[in-house]
């Protein structure tokens, strides 16, 4: 900045009486960068700073011209100006517009600095605290944190102590040394593991750091402990339900949380959520139950509980399930439905606790800002259920309300199933086609859909051909290969199949599903048995506790005449999804142990839910039983 200019803010400085005193205000409330986002909520009256009420004439100035010399690009300039006058009026906001230019400007090294020297003029603030952790963190400079963390778990009042303890793992996390987080909160942790306001959150949050430096063992450890303090902490649940994926033995403290009077509802919502991802759906349904019971106003539950049970066919429960959503969805407006983040603050849950449903899976009322997507899925639903009883018109009258054109695909898909379904194949699949292209995973979309209708009645051979026109038009697709694959099998192209999952495999070989088909395939006929199970096992590997894999590798150990495992391996898949294929698998092995009564009970329950499954009424038929 040049001397003339300095001269004439000077002056204006002078004449400016009244600007002078709006000036600071707007410094103190200059927000920081996203790297100095506060650790915990905003300090208590205890810990708050004062803000600037008067400023003689030089500080002013001084003021105005650092930040000039900001505006022209001079930021070290700027910073130093700044710092300066904080540290004569030793002024809290003045010390934080100093840290915000030097972060601004990617000078770590200055910020630390003024930092230090705000807590040199203001020992108790917690706000140079936080800040100073915040950037020792992203610098690294863990070795540094020891004391300031300690200091700012002192200062902070008790009443806020133990939620800054549970926010020091997901902030430090940024870290690449995770092992070195971890140990440096055991360390700073370790006198408020033994203060009964604070030893559960303490604990939480040492186990999550470990959990973090891929140390599961000792997160589970402290994860039991904690609860064994507090039962009714929704703390350790919530990181058992983290520490399910790597320890499974840890979902039994997710259960016993859930079973206590006091178990909060966004719990039991994140517990479903884990429990959908591995398709465990009998178990998310069962919570589901409880959850609805506890909470019989809340919208978003009833349509996750209908759509799992429309998946687990129990078709009259799911209607009922829906029909109760719509009525509460409908009874209530955008600004009255509680967001999933609110319902957790009233009950206290820390953030964190993942929704019930997100824009990838079942929606939810949650979703305020779009509260008819919820609507369009559960009309959705109820036209598939009216449809599946053969009630067209009633499908037609759901269908009818879905007016989205994001969903126009998904409407008129359905509307071809119904006239697939009554003879009128020609005009399903024009329907389909007549559907406009907005992209090119419209047209993807498209040849999925026409093929889906061919596979609704069982034209086996068309749907083969349009997954073959696809992927001539969307070459190397794996979903549309193994589409067609699956295609292949129906119509005993075995060969054809086997090279497009092999294709597949070769295109992405973390698809779990073509290793199991291929795998499931070769052992349903009998062939290359141990390949068969080298490839379903590698599919468990790749979608751990997925109950149709699961079924698939306990009916290749069965016809490698394994029974006892293969047992154990059927119990388990339909437990966690009563499918009627899995149940006829189930049967035939109890069958072949002579547990003919325990066969007859479980083929009676896959029959009730779906009597027209293929492989059950095959396996009935060859073994001659009558459940």
């Amino acid at each position: 900045m040049s001397a003339s200019l300095r001269k004439q803010l000077a002056l204006a400085a002078t004449l400016a009486t009244g600007a002078w005193l709006v000036a600071p205000a707007a410094l103190a409330q200059t927000p920081a960068p996203a790297a100095a986002a506060p650790v915990a909520p905003a300090a208590s009256a205890a810990g708050a700073e004062k803000t600037i009420s008067a400023l003689d004439a030089p500080l002013f100035y001084q003021l105005l011209i650092g930040e000039m010399e900001l505006r022209g690009g001079e930021a070290s300039a700027a910073y130093e100006i700044v710092l300066d006058a904080a540290r004569r009026s030793r002024d809290g906001a003045l010390f934080r517009r100093a840290v915000d230019i030097a972060l601004q400007g990617r000078a770590l090294e200055q910020a630390l600095a003024a930092t230090q020297a705000w807590r040199s003029a203001i020992p108790d603030s917690l706000d140079a605290l936080r800040l100073q952790v915040q950037i020792l963190a992203v610098a690294g400079r863990l070795a540094d944190l020891n004391e300031p963390v300690g200091r700012l778990l002192s200062l902070t009042p008790a009443t806020e102590r133990a939620a800054v303890i549970a926010a020091l793992p997901r902030f430090l996390e940024r870290n690449s040394d995770a092992k070195a987080v971890a140990t440096l909160l055991t360390d700073v942790l370790k006198p408020y593991a033994e203060n009964p306001e604070t030893r559960v959150a303490a604990r939480v949050s040492i186990a999550r750091a470990w959990l973090a430096a891929k140390d599961p063992d000792i997160a589970l450890a402290l994860a039991r402990d904690a609860q064994k303090l507090d039962p009714d902490a929704p703390g350790p649940a919530l990181l058992a339900l983290e520490l399910m994926a790597e320890r499974p033995v840890a979902e039994d403290i997710v259960k016993q949380h859930l079973a206590r009077p006091k178990a909060v509802a966004p719990l039991r919502l994140a517990y479903v959520r884990v429990l959908t991802g591995t398709q465990r759906y009998a178990e998310a349904a069962r919570e589901l139950e409880i959850a609805t019971r506890q909470q019989p106003d809340e919208a978003g539950p009833f349509l996750t509980l209908g759509v799992l049970q429309m998946e687990l066919r129990q078709p009259a429960e799911a209607e009922a399930a829906l029909l109760r959503y719509l009525a509460l969805a409908q009874a209530a407006t955008p600004a009255a439905a509680p967001t999933a983040g609110a319902a957790a603050g009233a009950a206290g849950v820390p953030a964190g606790v993942p929704p019930l449903a997100t824009d990838d899976d079942e929606p939810d009322s949650s979703d305020a800002s779009r509260p008819e997507r919820g609507l369009f899925q559960a009309w959705l639903s109820l036209a598939q259920l009216a449809e599946q009883r053969g009630d067209y018109k009633a499908a037609e009258a759901w269908l009818a309300k879905v007016d989205d054109p994001a969903r126009a695909l998904d409407v008129q898909g359905r509307r071809a199933v119904i006239l697939a379904r009554q003879g009128q194949v020609a005009q399903a699949r024009e329907m389909i086609r007549r559907v406009p292209e907005r992209s090119t995973e419209d047209a993807r979309s498209k040849f999925m859909a026409e093929a889906g209708v061919l596979r609704e009645v069982k034209q086996w051979k068309e749907a083969f051909n349009v997954l073959a026109a696809a992927n001539q038009r969307f070459p190397d697709d794996p979903d549309l290969l193994y589409e067609q694959a699956m295609m292949a099998e129906k119509t005993s192209r075995l060969d054809e199949m086997e090279k497009l999952l092999r294709r597949v495999i070769a295109i992405r070989p973390d698809n779990p599903h073509a290793h199991n088909a291929l795998g499931y395939s070769l052992a349903d006929r009998g062939l290359r048995l141990t390949e068969a199970r080298d490839l379903i096992a590698r599919a468990l590997e790749l979608s751990p506790g997925d109950p149709f894999i699961t079924d698939s590798l306990g009916w290749v150990e069965f016809k490698l005449g394994r029974t006892e495992p293969a047992l154990k391996l059927l119990r388990q898949a339909y437990s966690a999804r009563p499918d009627p294929e899995i149940g006829a698998h189930l049967g035939e092995v109890l069958w072949s142990m002579g547990q003919k009564e325990e066969a007859r009970k479980i083929w009676r329950e896959a029959r009730a839910r779906d009597g027209a499954n293929e492989v059950l009424r095959e396996t009935l038929a060859r073994l001659r039983a009558e459940p």
